[in-house]
């Protein structure tokens, strides 16, 4: 810690000194919804976050959910493959399972994954306006799984104004790719509209180590569909009613753990909806709403034998979830002219799960059909105070079925220093992870699942601060961020001695610092840099957590030089991670350290003429082959060309 804290003092030390005094700090016109569930603004925030807008996701050239939040701070993804395969996400060093995704705030979680976890690999972003990302815990917001932190992916919304927009793009390149996208959003009157789809299909790379000699040279290749509607009507200036429907499928490649094999494919299917209701009363004091949303998961996977192996597997995972919320704000009056811009949030969640999944081989298959019910409330409070300290408590419980009720909470402060351009920071927060139907219920030969399993705990504290330097007739030359972060957990699954069923015995102690940097060094260049430090350990064994690496540094920028030219390099530096290492036969060399990597990326965009732009998009320019996972390597160097268009 005393590493961390002399990092993070030093930094923000030398960012204050910089300040002007009579330079106040300009508020962000953006607004953040995840981090409190109504839209705030990001400097009244106490806790981390990450917003990646459209113009970023088109700028940078990112067409999957892994691709654009490679360089989160906090945040590791781990594939386990190619395109589409299994794509877990550490957040801050915490478990896969402890993060909640969410599509405009209804939970996406596969209910038939074995840990209740979200594959990132799949996601595509057809149709997608900005990504937001919460560090840290979030339980008492969003319940079950929001240990580590939440992403919400928010769609597209149509513009107001305009009968029917059009806009797309399409491009092809090496491995015989080729993308596309197009859709188009209007309004009517009260009504509006937005229909997207997207395409995705390439021959991709081999994923086995050259260095393996299970290597044959064979691709896992890839091909992904994705499809997004969402109607809505203004019924009045205060009450809309809206629905989104998304469909996604993607069929690729998948190899035998260290070994390529080309009979091994699978099919991953979703479907997911959402009807929602909102109206203001009291002439706006009051918002409440109405939502109803449903998810089904369906991943099939398939290996014939073939002239390298005799196994066959036909895996089949089903899921599905229907969630209702009822959500409500109620703006309360000042206080005696002390605390002003009081906020009262409140609401009831259930949900309702199901698995009915059966994979592996005879006599390992597991099996399960299950459901499973739970039931939350909610509430929060905000009040800014003095007009300088903001001020936030929350506050849950959750009750599933099988297990009682689970209460979460979360408090928060943020303190301006707008002499300093300077906000400083703290928030502390409880959160838990349900045990999943598989946990609970699965079958796999003599493994059985407890139902008896009690639900995962952590408690969690964090402090940091965000400085605005100004310099050379900008309020904001360099925008400086700091973030400590500790995490204590408790009662997490894992499998008993005997290896027959799961139990709650482990613990674990995490912490770490995120730093980042952004610099706007001239109206055509801005620079930005993030490095995150986590050291997560096993709090029985003292020894540190699998594939968490210690350092992780992401760089970027968005330059224009000349009118009509955008070029966005990206670099991330990931460092060494402990790992089961396994040796060029496949045989296991035990415990160690696995070396990190770099990745190089960068995209250049023209805008050829006002509502036309082309664009070049490279991937792992240094045809970086480092593994994430040992086993698996990096996919190799990738160029596109394409052209994007607005009408």
């Amino acid at each position: 810690m005393r590493r961390v804290l002399l990092l993070g003092t030093t930094a923000l030390s030398l960012a204050s000194l910089s300040a002007s005094p009579a330079l106040a700090q300009i508020a962000l016109p953006d607004t953040v919804v995840t981090a409190t569930r109504v839209a705030t603004d990001p400097d009244r925030v106490p806790v981390a976050t990450t917003t990646i807008t459209r113009q970023d996701i088109e700028e940078r050239g990112y067409q999957t959910l892994p691709e654009a939040l490679a360089a989160v701070p906090g945040l590791r993804l781990v594939p386990q493959g190619g395109p589409g395969t299994l794509t877990s996400g550490f957040f801050r060093g915490t478990n896969s399972r402890h993060v909640r995704v969410l599509l405009d705030g209804v939970p996406m979680n596969d209910a038939a994954d074995p840990n209740g976890a979200f594959n990132f690999g799949s996601f595509m972003l057809a149709g997608i306006e900005r990504i937001e990302v919460l560090r840290g815990p979030a339980s008492s917001l969003y319940g079950s799984d929001a240990i580590g932190g939440v992403v919400n992916i928010i769609t597209r919304r149509p513009p107001a104004g305009k009968v029917a927009e059009v806009f797309g793009s399409i491009a092809g390149g090496t491995q015989s790719t080729f993308r596309g996208d197009g859709g188009v959003a209007g309004t009517l009157g009260a009504f509006d509209y937005l229909f997207a789809m997207q395409h995705i299909s390439t021959e991709g790379f081999n994923i086995t180590p050259q260095r393996l000699t299970t290597n044959r040279g064979e691709r896992d290749g890839y091909r992904g569909t994705a499809a997004l509607a969402r109607l809505g009507y203004q019924v009045n200036p205060d009450t809309r009613i809206e629905g989104t429907l998304r469909w996604q499928q993607a069929n690729y490649g998948l190899d035998r753990f260290l070994a390529d094999d080309p009979n091994y494919s699978a099919e991953d299917r979703r479907w997911s909806g959402q009807v929602r209701a909102e109206t203001r009363l009291f002439d706006g004091l009051w918002t409440t709403g109405l939502r109803v949303g449903y998810t089904d998961d369906r991943r099939r996977a398939v290996n014939l034998p073939d002239q390298y192996s005799s196994s066959r597997t036909d895996d089949l995972y089903r899921g599905s979830r229907t969630m209702v919320d009822w959500g409500n704000q109620i703006r309360l009056p000042a206080i005696g002219g002390v605390a002003n811009d009081g906020l009262l949030s409140f609401g009831v969640n259930w949900q309702h799960e199901t698995s009915n999944s059966a994979f592996g081989n005879a006599p390992f298959r597991g099996i399960i059909n299950r459901t499973q019910e739970s039931t939350a409330g909610y509430v929060a409070l905000q009040y800014r105070v003095l007009e300088r300290l903001d001020l936030s408590a929350g506050g849950r419980v959750d009750a599933v079925a099988g297990f009682g009720e689970t209460p979460t909470y979360r408090l928060g402060a943020v303190y301006h220093l707008p002499e300093f351009n300077t906000r400083l920071r703290a928030a502390i927060g409880s959160g838990f992870a349900a045990p999943s139907l598989f946990q609970r219920y699965g079958v796999q030969g003599s493994f059985r699942g407890n139902p008896d399993l009690r639900p995962e705990r952590s408690t969690s504290w964090e402090f940091g601060a965000d400085v605005d330097v100004p310099g050379f007739g900008n309020p904001r030359l360099v925008t400086a961020g700091f973030t400590y972060f500790n995490s204590h957990f408790r009662d997490l699954i894992n499998s008993n001695a005997t290896f027959t069923s799961y139990t709650n015995v482990a613990r674990a102690n995490i912490e770490g610092a995120e730093f980042s940097f952004t610099g706007r060094i001239a109206p055509w260049a801005e620079a930005r840099l993030a490095y995150t430090l986590t050291r997560a350990f096993d709090s029985t064994t003292d020894r540190q957590l699998l594939r968490r690496p210690q350092d992780v540094v992401s760089l970027g920028a968005t330059l224009r030089p000349i009118r009509r030219l955008t070029v966005a390099p990206e670099l991330i530096i990931t460092g060494r991670a402990a790992d089961y290492v396994y040796t060029n036969s496949g045989a296991s060399s035990g415990r160690t350290n696995t070396p990190g990597g770099i990745t190089a990326n960068l995209t250049v965009t023209y805008q050829a003429m006002d509502q036309v732009s082309l664009f070049m998009e490279a991937r792992n320019l240094g045809n970086s082959r480092y593994e994430p996972t040992s086993g698996y390597v990096t996919p190799g160097r990738s160029v596109l060309f394409g052209t994007r268009f607005a009408l």
